[in-house]
């Protein structure tokens, strides 16, 4: 699983940093940014309740397949 934040959306809340610190941070200029884009083993579930409760809808996941 990745994750990308839309910095023309993020409006710099900061409740994916709170929700999954390990995943997201706050750049210097105040918006959310995705660290590692790819998302570590066991932090998938975290990463999508970021996604979900982003209240500019800011972050997309996108799943990889594992054929």
């Amino acid at each position: 699983m990745r994750v990308r934040v839309d910095e023309d959306r993020c409006a710099g809340h900061g409740m994916c940093l709170t929700l999954c610190p390990e995943v997201f941070a706050m750049s210097d200029d105040g918006w959310a940014v995705a660290d590692p884009e790819e998302v570590p083993v066991g932090l998938e579930d975290a990463a999508r309740e970021a996604v979900q409760n982003c209240p500019e809808r800011a972050i997309n996941a996108i799943s990889e397949n594992t054929d």
